[in-house]
């Protein structure tokens, strides 16, 4: 992954810099300014900035994510989707349970591990995905099952629900699958690690 430095007597000049010689929209661009220096009496101002394309950026998180699973005794194959503008590492490999881990343990992770070490690269957060076999993508629809269901049977009698305990994301799908039902509404109780949703009924 190259790293490209550009200078200008404003970031917007040293970004006009960049997209000329690199040919590309800002929007492909991960831009950071890694310097500025104030102008004097003889001397104009300069900022300096980083750039690193989004499509190689892509590239190298696959390359970084393969390098850990052949470390780790895995074959497997990836797959880049861009899901929403948000780039979508599927991993296919020889033990996609093991991989995933108890609840996407292991899944999780390795998506710490590999942010981190983005974040440590480009010294940015940088938005993407990683799934196994598209579990999270089943276990989100396993989870929007759920909480319709259970819906539907708090609306019939009136009794509130608590489902099992979940994390942080998984209690917000809930919420948001849930949010607008005239019947019933969510909130979330106990204490980490062991917080859950409780869906209870709207009074009429």
């Amino acid at each position: 992954m190259e790293k490209h430095i550009y200078s200008g007597k404003n970031k917007e000049e040293a970004i006009n810099r960049a997209k000329i010689e690199l040919q590309e929209i800002e929007s492909n661009l991960l831009i950071r300014q890694i310097s500025s220096e104030k102008g004097g009496l003889f001397k104009n101002p300069k900022i300096e900035i980083e750039v690193i394309e989004r499509r190689q950026l892509i590239k190298y998180i696959k390359e970084y994510i393969n390098d850990i699973l052949k470390k780790l005794g895995f074959n497997a194959n990836i797959e880049v989707k861009n899901v929403e503008n948000i780039p979508t590492y599927i991993i296919y490999s020889d033990n996609d349970a093991l991989l995933i881990g108890k609840n996407g343990k292991n899944l999780k992770a390795l998506t710490i591990i590999v942010n981190q070490h983005i974040l440590k690269e480009i010294g940015n957060n940088f938005k993407f995905t990683i799934d196994i076999n598209s579990y999270k993508e089943k276990h989100e629809k396993a989870i929007e099952s759920l909480a319709k269901r259970v819906a539907r049977e708090v609306a019939k009698t009136k009794i509130a629900a608590k489902l099992d305990s979940m994390n942080s994301y998984e209690r917000r799908l809930v919420h948001n699958i849930l949010t607008n039902n005239d019947k019933v509404y969510t909130e979330s109780e106990g204490e980490e690690p062991n917080r859950y949703v409780v869906i209870k009924p709207k009074e009429e």
